[in-house]
C-alpha cells in the first residue's frame, strides 16, 4: 500500500477560509493525503490566503519565502497557494517560480488532479470562477481542536460590489447551497460531538434557494430548520448586511433560546455621504432603526461591527459622524481598519485615495479609543448577570481555568469546577472562582473557599454547557464565577 503524503495548511482570513480548508482537507484525504500540523514532514505545503487588505497579502509574500526554504532542503516539497490571493494575483505569483500550484476558491476540487501534474517546469494553475459551485457534497475535515463549534458554509461569492471591496472579484458571484445539505451537515455534525454550528456567507441575509414546484427558502426559513435540529446546539451567523437583514430573521432569532443572541452588523460608516462613495446601499439613518430594531426583538443582543477609517475624500465631518454613530449604538467590539486600496475595484478605478497616512492613522486611533471606552462600559454592563456559557477549553491566560461565550459572543473567563475533600473524606464539589483572581477593577478578588457538603462532580470539559454568574470584567472578557 503507498505511503500517505502528508499536507500542511495556513489558513488566513475570514471565517469562509477556515471552512474552505477543511473541505480542502476532505478532498485531498481522499486521494491519500493527510493532514499534519508539522510543516517540515509535509511533502505539500498551502497557504489559503486572504486579499482584503494589503498587509495581507504582504504577510503572504513573507511565507513564501519561509516556505521555500523547505523546497531547498527537500526539492520534492510541493507549495501551493490558494483563495483569494490566488485568484488575484496568480501571474506574479507563478513569475518567482517559487510556487508550484495557484488555485482559486472554486478550483479545489482540480487539487488532486493538479498535484499529480505538477513538475519542476510545469506548475499548475486554476482560477476559473464558478456560477455554481457549492462544494454542498463535501463532508469537511473539521479542524477545531476543542471539537466544540463547527463552520458551515451556506452560500458562495457576493453580489454587493461594495466599492472598495475585492470579494466579488476573488469569490465570483453570490450562489446559494440547497438547504437540505446544510441541515444534513449541521445534523452531522451535531451527532459527532459539536455543540455550535456558525453558518456562513459574505451576506446571509441574501441567502435564497429557488427550486420549481416548492417554496423559496430564506435565511430566516433556513435559520429556522437548522435551530430545530436540536435545542442543545447552538446556532450562530456571520456575516449580515445592514440592508437586508429582515424582521423575519429577527423574530425567529428571539422565538428560538438556542439561535445566538447576536448580530455582527458591519456599519463601515456614519456618514451617508460616504456610506453612497462606498456603495453601501444603507444609510445611517436606515442602521439606526435596524439597531433599534433587534434592541427591541432581543434586547441584551450582542453587537458587533466593522469601520473603515480614511476612506476616499473623507473629510473631518465624515469622521466625526462615524464617531457619533459609534457612541450612540454603543458596540460591544468593532474590526476597525485604516483603508486600504485594493486594485480592480471600483474605488481604486474611480476615487483618488486622497486621505494622507497620518490623517488616516490619527482618525483610526480616535475610533479605536472610543470602541475601547465603548467596550467597556458594555462588558460593566453585564457584571451580576447570568449567562449559560459554552465551555470552549481552557483560557489562553492561565490554563487552570476555563473560557467560552455566552449567547451574546462576549467570551467568559471561570474556574475549572474543582474537588477538595468535605468533612467525611469524600471529595466535595467546588461552584467557585479559584482564591485569587486578577480584575480590571481591583488587584485581587478575595472569592468563596468550596461549599460543604457540596456533591463531588466531574471537571467541566469542552462542550459542555454551564451557568456563570459575571463578577468583574476587562473590556474583552468577562469574569465569572460557576453557580
Amino acid at each position: 500500500m503507498a505511503q500517505q503524503r502528508k499536507l500542511y495548511i495556513e489558513t488566513y482570513g475570514c471565517q469562509m477560509n477556515v471552512n474552505d480548508t477543511e473541505v480542502i482537507f476532505s478532498i485531498l484525504a481522499r486521494h491519500g493525503y493527510a493532514r499534519t500540523e508539522r510543516m517540515d514532514e509535509a511533502d505539500v505545503i498551502m497557504a489559503n490566503t486572504c486579499s482584503v487588505r494589503d498587509n495581507a497579502e504582504q504577510r503572504i509574500w513573507g511565507r513564501i519565502e519561509v516556505f521555500n526554504q523547505q523546497k531547498k532542503a527537500r526539492p520534492d516539497v510541493v507549495i501551493g497557494i490558494l483563495g483569494c490571493m490566488a485568484e488575484r494575483l496568480k501571474d506574479q505569483l507563478l513569475e518567482t517560480r517559487k510556487v508550484d500550484l495557484v488555485a482559486g476558491p472554486d478550483a479545489y476540487r482540480s487539487l488532486p488532479d493538479m498535484l499529480a501534474a505538477v513538475r519542476p517546469d510545469s506548475p499548475q494553475i486554476n482560477v476559473i470562477l464558478s456560477r455554481d459551485e457549492t462544494y454542498a457534497d463535501i463532508s469537511p475535515v473539521r479542524t477545531d481542536r476543542s471539537g466544540v463549534s463547527a463552520f458551515i458554509s451556506i452560500m458562495r461569492g457576493c453580489n454587493n460590489v461594495c466599492s472598495y471591496c475585492v470579494v466579488p472579484y476573488t469569490r465570483g458571484v453570490e450562489r446559494s447551497r440547497d438547504p437540505r445539505t446544510i441541515v444534513r451537515e449541521a445534523c452531522e455534525v451535531f451527532a459527532n460531538g459539536y455543540k455550535e454550528v456558525t453558518l456562513l456567507g459574505q451576506n446571509v441575509d441574501s441567502y435564497l434557494w429557488k427550486e420549481e414546484g416548492l417554496p423559496d427558502v430564506t435565511f430566516a426559513d433556513l435559520l429556522e430548520r437548522v435551530a430545530q435540529i436540536s435545542p442543545r446546539l447552538r446556532v450562530r451567523f456571520a456575516t449580515s448586511n445592514p440592508q437586508d437583514i429582515s424582521d423575519a430573521v429577527l423574530e425567529t432569532m428571539a422565538r428560538h433560546d438556542n439561535i445566538c443572541k447576536h448580530i455582527h452588523l458591519p456599519v463601515q460608516s456614519g456618514s451617508d455621504r460616504i456610506l453612497g462613495k462606498m456603495r453601501r446601499r444603507y444609510t445611517r439613518e436606515w442602521y439606526l432603526q435596524r439597531v433599534a430594531r433587534i434592541r427591541e426583538l432581543m434586547p441584551g443582543c450582542g453587537l458587533t461591527t466593522d469601520v473603515i477609517a480614511g476612506f476616499c475624500s473623507e473629510t473631518e465631518e465624515d469622521h466625526a459622524q462615524t464617531l457619533s454613530l459609534m457612541e450612540e449604538v454603543g458596540f460591544d467590539t468593532a474590526f476597525m481598519f485604516q483603508y486600504s486600496e485594493r486594485p480592480g475595484t471600483i474605488a481604486a478605478r474611480k476615487y483618488p485615495d486622497d486621505v494622507d497616512p497620518a490623517t488616516k492613522t490619527r482618525r483610526l486611533n480616535e475610533i479605536i479609543a472610543l470602541q475601547n471606552r465603548k467596550s467597556l462600559e458594555s462588558y460593566r454592563a453585564d457584571v451580576g448577570k447570568r449567562f449559560t456559557v459554552l465551555v470552549e477549553g481552557p483560557s489562553k491566560r492561565n490554563p487552570a481555568e476555563l473560557c467560552g461565550r455566552a449567547s451574546n459572543n462576549k467570551m467568559c473567563v471561570f474556574p475549572q469546577r474543582s474537588s477538595v475533600p468535605g468533612n467525611d473524606g469524600h471529595l466535595q464539589g467546588e461552584g467557585t472562582l479559584p482564591c485569587r483572581m486578577h480584575s480590571a477593577r481591583q488587584g485581587v478578588l478575595s472569592l468563596h473557599p468550596a461549599r460543604e457538603g457540596a456533591l463531588a462532580l466531574p471537571p467541566l470539559k469542552p462542550g459542555d454547557y454551564v451557568e456563570v454568574e459575571v463578577v468583574d470584567c476587562t473590556s474583552a472578557t468577562l469574569l465569572a464565577r460557576l453557580v
